[in-house]
C-alpha cells in the first residue's frame, strides 16, 4: 500500500483485517452491541503490534491516525459499521452511528495546554488538566427534513459545522424554497440533533510554572461524551486540535484564530495526578523507617517538614498529621464524615506562620494557595458566569473545588470578608460546594484540608482577652477547625538565644553544607536518611523529596485502619472530661467535631506507623496535641500561692464581666476574692488593675464608683 495513493475503500478493508486478527475486538463489540453503546475503545498499542506483525503494510496506521485522523478516524469508524452491520444489520438503523475512542500510550502526544502549539493543528493529542468551566448541554443540528407543499415531497440536508471529521463545513441557514422555488415547510420532529457541550480544561495548577498564569483549552463534546465531568474533575482529553474561523473580523484579518479541542474520548483522572515516582529502594527505606518508636518517628518528620524554622514543636507534629490526614467513610444511609483535617494559626506578627504555609505546599502532593484579601466567597467555592461568544451560562470552579483531595493554605484568613467567609462554611464540613444561581443548580465536590493563618485583631495578641475576641471570628467557623493554634511570640533570654543561634546557623556557610549532606537520600541505608553529622547540632531530618514520597506512600495505602475497644474508651472518657471542664476553663466551646478531631487525628498517626489499628497510644498523641491546643488557649494561670498578675486579672475580669454593662467596683473586689487565680490580691491590687485596665482604654470609672464596660 502507497502512502499517496491510500483511499477510504483500502484503509477500510485494512482495518477490517485488524479487528479480525485481534480476538478480543470481537468480544468487545458483542459487549457493546449488548449494552446498546456508542463509542468503541481501541488502542494504539493494538494497532502498532498489528503493523509490526503485517510485513505488507507499507505504514505505520498508528502514527498516522495521529498524524491524519480527518482520514484514517473516518476509516476506523467505517470499519467497526462494517463489522456492525454484518453481525445485526437492524443495529444501526434503531442507533445513530458508533464511533471510536483511541487509548493507549500516546508518547509525546501526550502533553499539558501549555504545550498545544500551531505544530499540532489538525492531529490528534491526548490532553491531562482540570474542568474549570462547563456549558449548558445544547442540541445541534446535524440534518433537517422539510416538506414541500407544491410537489407533496420531503427533502434531507445534512449540516456540518467545522469541527466535522469528515466534509467541508455548511451553512447553517436552513432554506425556506427550493431550486424552483416552492415553499419549504421545516419539519423540526423529523430532523435530527446532536448533544454538544462546552468545557474548558487548565493544567494542573501542580504542573504550572510558578509566577505564570496557568493555560487553558476549550473542549467541545459531543453525543455520549456530554455531562460525564464536572468542574473540578481531573480529566484525560484525546482529541483533535482544530482551527476555527475567529467570530471578530478584526482578528480574522490579523491572521490569529480561535483554537479548540474536539473531543473522541474522555477519561476521569482518579488517582493522585502529581504522585512521586517510589522506587523499591523508596518502599523498603519507609518500611525500615516505621519500625523505630512512634514519638521518634513522629519528632524526624515533624523537624523534617520546616529544619529552617527553629521550635513549633507541636505545630510541626500536628502539620505532618493533617498532610497524612484520616479515613473518609461514607455510610450507607448516604452520610458523608471528612477524613481531612482543618487546621489554623492565629498569632503574633513574625512567628512564621506564612513560612509553615510555604513548608506544607512544598511537601504536599497536591496544594493550592491563596490569601483572604485576594480572595472572594465564589472564588473559593464557584461561580456562574456569562461565556462571551454565546451570552450563555457556564459554572466555573472555585480554589477549593479545584483543589479537590488537596490541601487549601488560606494566608491572611483575617483580611476576608464576613459574606465571603461564610462561603467556605459548607465545605469545611460537608465538603461540597452547592450552586443555586442563574438557574443552575449543581453540587461540586471539595474534599480538601483547610490550612489558614491570620493575625490577630489587635494586631499582637491579647493576653488579657479570650481566644475568640483576640480572632474576632464566629463559633461556627472556628469550631469547623480541628486544631486552632495560638503562636507567641515569647521574648525570653533563652528562646531569643536559641532563635537567633539558628538563624545564624542558617546563614553559615559551613552549617548550610551540614544541612543539605544531612537532607541527602542518595545512599541506600538508613543511615543515608538520618544519619548525624558532625559538626551539626540539630536534629537529624529527611529530605523533601523523601518526606513527600513517605507521605504519599502512608497516605495511599488501601488498609483503613480501624478503632480498638482500648482506643475507643480512652476517646470517649477524655472527650467526656473535657466537656465537663468547657464551660470552667475553656474559651472556644468543645462540641462533637471536638470528639471527631481526636479520631481523625488518631487515625492519621495509626496511618504514619503503617498500622491497620488505632491503638491507645494513637489515641493519647492525638490527646498530646490537642492538649496542647487548650493549654495556650487557657494561658498560664497562677496557682494559688504564685501572686497574680495583670494579664490572669484582665482574663478573669472579662469573663466575669461578659455581657454587663456597668458594676460597682465593691462588686468587683467582692468577686475577685472569689476568682481562683486572684484570691490572693489585697482591695488596692485590684484598684491598681481597674486602672490600668481604664488606661489602656477598656473600661471607664466614673466619680460615683461604678465600672462601665467598653
Amino acid at each position: 500500500m502507497n502512502n499517496d495513493g491510500v483511499d477510504g475503500a483500502e484503509l477500510k478493508k485494512v482495518f477490517i483485517d485488524f479487528f479480525e486478527k485481534q480476538t478480543s475486538y470481537e468480544e468487545r463489540i458483542k459487549n457493546l452491541m449488548a449494552t446498546r453503546g456508542r463509542r468503541l475503545d481501541v488502542s494504539l498499542d493494538d494497532v502498532r503490534l498489528y503493523c509490526n506483525s503485517s510485513p505488507g503494510l507499507s505504514e505505520d496506521l498508528a502514527i498516522k491516525l495521529l498524524d491524519e485522523p480527518a482520514k484514517y478516524l473516518t476509516s476506523l469508524n467505517a470499519a467497526v459499521e462494517e463489522i456492525v452491520r454484518n453481525s445485526d444489520p437492524k443495529y444501526l438503523s434503531t442507533r445513530a452511528e458508533i464511533k471510536v475512542s483511541l487509548t493507549g500510550n500516546y508518547g509525546n502526544r501526550s502533553i499539558s495546554p501549555r504545550e498545544l502549539l500551531s505544530h499540532f493543528v489538525e492531529k490528534l493529542v491526548s490532553v491531562k488538566g482540570i474542568v474549570t468551566k462547563c456549558s449548558a448541554v445544547r442540541p445541534k443540528l446535524s440534518s433537517v427534513t422539510q416538506f414541500c407543499s407544491t410537489t407533496e415531497k420531503f427533502s434531507t440536508r445534512v449540516y456540518r459545522d467545522a469541527t466535522a471529521l469528515k466534509g467541508a463545513p455548511t451553512s447553517f441557514s436552513v432554506a425556506t424554497r427550493d431550486e424552483n422555488g416552492n415553499a419549504l415547510t421545516t419539519e423540526y420532529g423529523l430532523s435530527s440533533y446532536c448533544d454538544q457541550q462546552s468545557i474548558t480544561i487548565q493544567e494542573m495548577p501542580e504542573h504550572a510554572p510558578s509566577g505564570q498564569l496557568p493555560r487553558s483549552v476549550e473542549v467541545i463534546l459531543e453525543d455520549d461524551l456530554v455531562d460525564i465531568c464536572k468542574p473540578g474533575d481531573r480529566v484525560n482529553i484525546v482529541g483533535i486540535y482544530k482551527v476555527l474561523p475567529a467570530s471578530n473580523p478584526s482578528a480574522s484579518c490579523s491572521g490569529v484564530f480561535r483554537t479548540l479541542l474536539v473531543a473522541i474520548g474522555v477519561k476521569q483522572l482518579c488517582g493522585e495526578i502529581s504522585a512521586p515516582d517510589l522506587t523499591m529502594n523508596d518502599i523498603e527505606l519507609i518500611e525500615e523507617l516505621v519500625k523505630q518508636s512512634p514519638a521518634s518517628l513522629l519528632n524526624l518528620l515533624g523537624t523534617s517538614l520546616a529544619p529552617s524554622i527553629y521550635g513549633h514543636d507541636t505545630i510541626k507534629k500536628a502539620l505532618i498529621l493533617l498532610l497524612i490526614g484520616g479515613v473518609e467513610k461514607n455510610l450507607k444511609n448516604g452520610t458523608h464524615i471528612r477524613g481531612d483535617i482543618n487546621c489554623l494559626m492565629v498569632g503574633d506578627p513574625s512567628v512564621a506562620k506564612s513560612q509553615l504555609l510555604r513548608c506544607v505546599m512544598g511537601v504536599a502532593p497536591f496544594a493550592i494557595s491563596t490569601t483572604g484579601r485576594g480572595s472572594s466567597g465564589v472564588g473559593l467555592t464557584a461561580a456562574v458566569s456569562t461565556d462571551q461568544d454565546t451570552g450563555e451560562r457556564r459554572l466555573e470552579a472555585g480554589a477549593m473545588v479545584l483543589a479537590d483531595r488537596g490541601i487549601v493554605c488560606i494566608d491572611e484568613f483575617d483580611k476576608m470578608n464576613d459574606a465571603d467567609r461564610v462561603a467556605i462554611h459548607e465545605v469545611m464540613e460537608q465538603q461540597t460546594v452547592t450552586v443555586a444561581k442563574a438557574g443552575i443548580h449543581a453540587s461540586l465536590n471539595a474534599r480538601c484540608s483547610v490550612l489558614a493563618a491570620a493575625n490577630p485583631i489587635y494586631g499582637t495578641y491579647d493576653h488579657s482577652q479570650p481566644v475568640p475576641r483576640n480572632i474576632n471570628l464566629p463559633d461556627s467557623l472556628l469550631s469547623r477547625f480541628d486544631i486552632l493554634f495560638v503562636v507567641l511570640d515569647q521574648s525570653t533570654a533563652s528562646n531569643d538565644r536559641c532563635i537567633s543561634s539558628h538563624v545564624l546557623s542558617m546563614h553559615s556557610s559551613q552549617s548550610a553544607q551540614s544541612i543539605e549532606a544531612n537532607t541527602s537520600t542518595n545512599k541506600t541505608n538508613m543511615d543515608g536518611i538520618n544519619a548525624h553529622k558532625s559538626g551539626f547540632s540539630h536534629p537529624s531530618v529527611l529530605s523533601k523529596s523523601f518526606l513527600k514520597k513517605f507521605i504519599f506512600y502512608v497516605k495511599k495505602r488501601p488498609d483503613s485502619p480501624e478503632l480498638t475497644a482500648e482506643a475507643e474508651l480512652c476517646l470517649a472518657e477524655r472527650y467526656s472530661l473535657l466537656r465537663s471542664r468547657n464551660s470552667e476553663q475553656q474559651d472556644i466551646p468543645v462540641t462533637a467535631r471536638t470528639l471527631e478531631t481526636m479520631i481523625r487525628l488518631s487515625t492519621a498517626h495509626a496511618k504514619m506507623r503503617l498500622s491497620k489499628t488505632v491503638e491507645e497510644h494513637d489515641a493519647l498523641v492525638a490527646l498530646e496535641i490537642l492538649q496542647s491546643v487548650m493549654e495556650t488557649e487557657q494561658g498560664s494561670s497562677p496557682t494559688l500561692n504564685e501572686p497574680c498578675t495583670y494579664s490572669s486579672f484582665c482574663r478573669a475580669f472579662a469573663k466575669y464581666a461578659t455581657r454587663q454593662q456597668s458594676l460597682s467596683v465593691t462588686e468587683v473586689v467582692d468577686a475577685a476574692h472569689s476568682w481562683e487565680e486572684c484570691k490572693s490580691l489585697s482591695t488596692s491590687e485590684i484598684d491598681v488593675f481597674l486602672h490600668q485596665l481604664q488606661n489602656a482604654g477598656r473600661i471607664l470609672l466614673d466619680d460615683e464608683g461604678h465600672i462601665h464596660c467598653l
